[in-house]
Formats: C-alpha cells, structure tokens, sequence
C-alpha cells in the first residue's frame, strides 16, 4: 500500500494529527509573494492555534520593505481585526515610529506566530494573553521564513524573546544582546545570497506593562533601538 492510499485510509483525527506534527511547512507555497502567502496561510492547520483564534493574522506591508518589524504573536483586537499590531501594543509601537521618525507604510510588520493564543478569564469574556510554546513557535517558522524570503527587508528588528527565539534560537536573550548587530545563521532564510541584519529589542507591551515611573525611560530606550535598526 503506498503511503498515499495509507494516508486516505487513516481517520479524520490521525490525518490532523499527523499535520500538526508536521508544522506549517506542508501549507507554505514555494517561491510565492506575499499574497500567495497570506492566502496560503489562512489555512494553515500546522499547530493546534487554529482552532481557538478567530482567524490567522499574517504580515502587513510592501514586499520592498527594507525593515521588517518582527512580534511575538497577534493579541486579542490583532485576531478580532485580522491585522498585525492595531492593539495597545501596537498604538505605541506606533507611536514610537513616528518619534523614531520611520515611515510605518514603509516598513513590514508581522508576528512569529500567526495565530492569537489565549486562556479565558474566569468571569465574563476576556481573552487572556498566553506565551506560545518553543513547539508553536517551530511549528510556526516557516511562514516567517517564507515572509523574509519574499521581503528580502535589509534589516530585522526583533520584537522580544519569542521573536528573537524563533530566529537566534531558544538559548537567545535579549537582555544580553539588545541593541548589538547579530546575523542569523541559517541560508534557508536568504532568498538571494544575503542575510539581512538583525537587532534585538523588548517588545511594545514589555513598556506597557512596566511601571510607571519607569515608562518613560523605557519608551526612551525603545525609540532609540528603532533609530539604530532604520539607520543599520
């Protein structure tokens, strides 16, 4: 029986399963623009995210872009609006674009992985931020990858550990290289022989979440890191 027909045979929940385990990589079109991929990836069944988010958040910006903005992962009004970084992250990331002085129509935005991963809170409705998983995060890379390939962007800023993580490796720390000028090695990254340069900083809701004596200081740092990576 060749694997094919064995395939067919397996029941519905042993096929998702074997998907799964496989990552996004069977759902990625080869060599494809970024619209060809954003289509592809509303179909993505390569982790178990699928099934609770309301839809898959892909990139967002030019495919010339010569910086490419890198996140963890959409948040609660990201999945609702299917559009990367529109929630309070994303209003002072920005914001900080703007003091930064960098064109965010120039710019491509995306996250590490494309779907909203959550708990519920106890009472009422909420949807609770959760960390995805190394698993997920794998399980996600090569739509990233594909998104670079297509971009081809000079420079990449990421966004936070998961962000880092998923293209420096898990071992990656931000606190300890941020700001510092770094090259992934890793060539089924490039699309055309080079690596673009990339940079490690917090990711907007780190600033957020801080406290406020320390927020201005914070949000000063992180402009500053946005300067370094545009004139890299």
């Amino acid at each position: 029986m060749s694997e094919k027909t064995e395939r067919r045979s397996e029941p519905p929940a042993a096929r998702a399963h074997r998907r799964e385990s496989d990552g996004a990589a069977p759902f990625v079109p080869e060599s494809a623009g970024l619209g060809q991929l954003a289509e592809a990836a509303r179909s993505c069944r390569g982790c178990g995210l699928f099934r609770p988010a309301t839809q898959t958040v892909f990139g967002a910006g030019p495919a010339t872009a010569e910086l490419m903005l890198v996140g963890e992962q959409p948040g609660d009004a990201e999945d609702l609006a299917g559009s990367p970084f529109v929630g309070p992250a994303g209003k002072l990331l920005m914001r900080a674009l703007a003091d930064a002085h960098i064109d965010r129509r120039r710019i491509y935005l995306t996250n590490a992985v494309k779907h909203f991963k959550f708990t519920r809170a106890e009472r009422g409705k909420r949807r609770i931020h959760q960390k995805p998983s190394r698993g997920e995060v794998v399980a996600c890379r090569p739509w990233l990858v594909a998104e670079i390939r297509a971009v081809q962007p000079r420079v990449l800023l990421c966004l936070g550990a998961t962000a880092a993580q998923s293209l420096l490796g898990p071992s990656f720390r931000v606190t300890a290289h941020r700001g510092e000028e770094l090259r992934i090695d890793d060539y089924s990254v490039s699309a055309a022989g080079q690596h673009p340069v990339v940079y490690a900083t917090v990711h907007p809701s780190s600033i957020l979440r801080g406290s406020p004596e320390d927020r201005d200081d914070a949000y000063a740092a992180f402009v500053a890191d946005l300067r370094t990576a545009a004139a890299a």
